[in-house]
């Protein structure tokens, strides 16, 4: 049940002061957006957890875990719903498809929607969609129809609708999506690609090489990953020598992973590629070419319980790494003089430690002179079958329903 003893002009007070900061940081633009975050009371969607928790402006409310404590349902973070709420382009009247339950983003998608629109979200956990249907019917949403399902299947008696809204991590895009989606309709999903996850806004377009959806706009962003049929793990390489270091690849592991057995057998190369970046300038186009530049594109994790200093990444728990045979390479970061930026570098272990550390050192610096504070590339997702003429891409990642191809945008 809904905590009483919270004061209600304290979490109003919360509440309009996420809505103010997201509207000066620009990730609220539309005054139908604004006015549903501020009427729709977030806490009581997260009961059991405290007013400064359910108004952190960046941290999502976890909601669920298993016995491992691995994360299976949360409330997303306010910025992450206010920015996918914009992706989407809700207009009333319209008939929405929200996949993965939690019941405040289907509230918000009802006010949007008004009563001439409908809303059907949809969980695979039925404990999860009781609880949606409970927080739901308790803050006056009735209307909203909740289903439990496996939403890589079509959901059943839905037809088709104006917007697919998916709010769990995805690694594949599942056919039922699009097919139920009115042609020119909008998919907004976590999409993962490469181990890198952007908040994608697909439009379905008809272009010169048939069908497809095509990207409008990608945002960084981190989900509870997907269950079901559709859920896929990336797979752990665990560098021989030493258990510490992880490496993690997305889609397939190297064809020969254990030609990197001796690498760490062999001193460490260490280059400072003079590519600078302020303290807070994001990230996303530099992760975005070295996916697409480096075949042996991965992450790097460090067990801190076994942690020997082989490996000296600025963060142990993720780091941008690529393999090459034989040899691997990650990125580190130092402080400037001037203590307002960090200055890449490249470590690499392996017999070609120095030859492969030139290369990813040339990715950034490529980075630097052509994508630095430009737009990202364009994500297109194509039927499995799509032959690779029909998919002209600097990139294409191979999933199981889909190819999805990775372009640079023309100058």
């Amino acid at each position: 049940m809904t905590n009483t003893t919270i004061d209600p002009d304290e979490a109003t007070r919360l509440r309009n002061n996420v809505v103010d900061e997201l509207c000066a940081d620009g990730t609220v633009s539309s005054p139908e957006i604004e006015a549903v975050l501020r009427k729709v009371p977030r806490h009581e969607f997260a009961p059991g957890t405290s007013l400064e928790k359910a108004y952190d402006t960046y941290a999502a409310v976890i909601t669920k875990t298993d016995e491992h404590g691995v994360q299976l349902s949360s409330v997303s973070a306010p910025q992450v719903q206010a920015m996918m709420l914009e992706q989407a382009r809700v207009r009333p009247g319209m008939r929405v498809l929200e996949i993965g339950s939690g019941g405040l983003n289907a509230a918000y998608l009802a006010e949007l929607v008004g009563e001439g629109g409908e809303v059907v979200t949809v969980d695979i956990d039925p404990a999860v969609t009781e609880r949606a249907r409970r927080l739901l019917d308790q803050h006056g949403y009735e209307r909203v129809r909740v289903v439990t399902a496996d939403a890589a299947e079509p959901v059943p008696d839905l037809g088709q609708v104006d917007v697919v809204m998916v709010t769990a991590g995805a690694w594949d895009v599942s056919p039922a999506w699009t097919s139920q989606l009115k042609q020119g309709g909008r998919l907004v999903v976590p999409l993962r690609m490469r181990g890198l996850t952007r908040s994608v806004a697909f439009t379905q377009v008809t272009g010169e090489h048939g069908p497809h959806l095509e990207s409008e706009s990608a945002r960084i962003c981190g989900f509870v990953p997907m269950q079901g049929s559709t859920a896929h793990r990336e797979e752990l390489l665990l560098v021989n020598g030493t258990p510490e270091i992880g490496l993690r690849f997305d889609d397939g592991l190297p064809a020969d992973p254990h030609r990197l057995d001796n690498a760490v057998t062999t001193p460490r190369h260490e280059l400072w590629t003079g590519v600078t970046i302020g303290l807070s300038e994001l990230l996303d186009t530099l992760q975005m070419t070295m996916a697409i530049t480096l075949p042996g594109f991965c992450t790097m994790t460090v067990d801190e319980d076994l942690d020997t200093g082989l490996v000296t990444p600025a963060n142990k728990r993720f780091t941008l790494a690529a393999v090459e045979d034989d040899t691997f390479a990650y990125l580190v970061t130092r402080r400037t003089e001037d203590n307002k930026h960090v200055e890449y570098g490249v470590h690499a272990l392996g017999p070609h430690a120095q030859p492969f550390a030139d290369k990813v050192a040339d990715v950034l610096r490529d980075w630097e002179t052509n994508r630095r504070g430009g737009p990202g590339p364009v994500i297109r997702v194509h039927p499995a079958g799509t032959s690779d003429d029909q998919i002209p891409a600097e990139r294409v990642i191979d999933k199981v329903h889909s190819r999805i191809s990775l372009s640079w945008p023309s100058a």
